[in-house]
């Protein structure tokens, strides 16, 4: 009797020091933030979870988007035993224990067992195959949970036998409704410019945002009101100190510096941000996004040193990476411009909302299959690779867009180039495939056909 008085006092004693994020954690459906596609009214998941029909699933998503805390409210609905092994620590032995355990729950008590797998990604393929035959049979229900793609890292068997659910990023509004929480639990108060610095900050991952927040209120002293420089401090990064309005003007003015190929106006922009302590990947973005829209195949290798510059961003981190910033800030500002690429996926969205050419043309259609050449899939399709010139005259566009040209290269840059080339090979391409083909050589079915012997998949 005492030892369960003092284990209970110890549990009580563990949960009021556990950390705010963890005090926070839902306890039921409704108390999620964020993820409405998932667990809105009518959404699949709730539906599964509150019917407790839920099979195999496979939670995917970035730090702090709620997948533990979603496994944890799947534990609460279940009349199955749930069990959590964590890969980072677990063995196959674990692994192996748990299934034993739920084999004797179905014989004695004809109960299931949900197995919760966090960071499933750290299993080794090996690994990961020991829970094939229990999930492929029933006797577990898996729910993994990764940050990593799962169609990388975990088994293609193990993900074909599971759903696969995408958590997004909390919004920040998400967030904020998160921190005014922890404010009514920790009996504390903050102005709405440090909630709204926290919760920028925080970048879609709650917990990060409520760890803060803790920080935060102990900064602020007894007066358990927190400022600004609270706010700063707790995250180790200055707010922004500029107003919502301003923010997107140094934004704006920083573009159009790089599009009016002006390097030093730019780097003006460029360090007013990171002054003010624009969070450098978006920075990063912003110029990824720049090099295809306003410089394009003027300079192809401008979108190369864009995402280069934001993976060093990443790799790196500031203050270094303001380096790599720059270096990108001057070969975009520097780098002819062409806003073609933008202009031809304008165009081609046009007319795909028009509802024009939804026909694939015959030629084109996928001729690999059991069958498909009696349809006539491929007929008249000719291979590049076996013309010496690496290049067949023929029709890739269905006949009723046959004229159609999306594509219309500048004159600034390596633009020139592409364009010489270009109006060389569109000049010989026939109107239709049907069409005069001239001394062209003689059109073959399928010319390399995927067979048991393994060729090349020109489909």
């Amino acid at each position: 009797m005492a030892d369960d008085l003092f284990d209970a006092a110890a549990r009580q004693s563990a949960a009021e020091r556990a950390p705010l994020a963890a005090r926070l954690r839902p306890q039921r459906l409704d108390e999620i933030v964020g993820q409405d596609h998932l667990l809105g009214v009518e959404a699949p998941l709730r539906v599964l979870i509150e019917a407790d029909r839920l099979t195999s699933v496979i939670l995917w998503g970035p730090p702090g988007s709620g997948k533990t805390t979603l496994a944890r409210l799947i534990a609460h609905h279940t009349a199955k035993a749930f069990e959590t092994l964590s890969a980072v620590s677990a063995s196959v032995k674990d692994a192996r224990a748990v299934m034993d355990g739920a084999r004797r729950r179905l014989g004695e008590d004809d109960r299931g067992t949900i197995l919760f797998l966090d960071e499933v990604h750290r299993f080794n393929r090996a690994q990961q195959d020991t829970l094939l035959p229990a999930v492929e049979d029933g006797l577990l229900v898996l729910i993994g949970a990764t940050t990593e793609n799962p169609y990388f890292e975990v088994n293609p068997p193990l993900l074909s036998r599971s759903n696969l659910f995408r958590l997004h990023p909390l919004e920040a509004a998400d967030v904020m409704t998160l921190l005014r929480r922890g404010l009514a639990a920790e009996q504390a108060t903050a102005t709405d410019a440090a909630l709204e610095h926290l919760a920028v900050r925080a970048d879609g991952d709650a917990r990060r945002g409520l760890v803060a927040l803790e920080v935060a209120i102990v900064l602020a002293g007894d007066a358990r009101h927190v400022e600004l420089d609270h706010a700063e401090a707790a995250l180790d990064v200055r707010a922004h100190r500029y107003g919502a309005d301003e923010h997107y003007d140094v934004v704006s003015a920083f573009i159009k510096s790089m599009r009016g190929s002006d390097p030093d106006a730019a780097l003006y922009w460029l360090a007013r941000m990171l002054a003010a302590g624009e969070d450098p990947r978006f920075i990063a973005r912003r110029m990824v996004i720049f090099a295809s829209e306003d410089v394009g195949m003027a300079d192809p290798q401008a979108l190369l040193v864009a995402a280069a510059a934001a993976q060093a961003v990443e790799f790196v981190g500031l203050p270094e990476a303001q380096l790599n910033l720059s270096q990108a800030v001057v070969h975009l500002s520097a780098a002819p411009k062409s806003n073609s690429v933008v202009r031809a996926i304008g165009a081609a969205q046009a007319d795909v909302r028009e509802g024009k050419g939804r026909e694939v043309p015959v030629h084109l259609r996928d001729a690999h299959y059991r069958g498909a050449r009696s349809l006539g899939h491929g007929a008249g399709y000719r291979y590049p690779h076996d013309d010496p010139r690496g290049w067949v005259p023929q029709r890739h566009l269905p006949d009723d867009l046959s004229d159609a040209v999306y594509y219309e290269p500048s004159e600034h840059g390596r633009e020139v180039e592409v364009a010489e080339r270009l109006a060389a090979l569109r000049s010989q391409v026939p109107p239709t495939q049907d069409g005069d083909r001239g001394n062209e050589p003689p059109a073959s079915e399928d010319p390399h056909p995927r067979d048991v012997a393994g060729g090349p998949d020109v489909t």
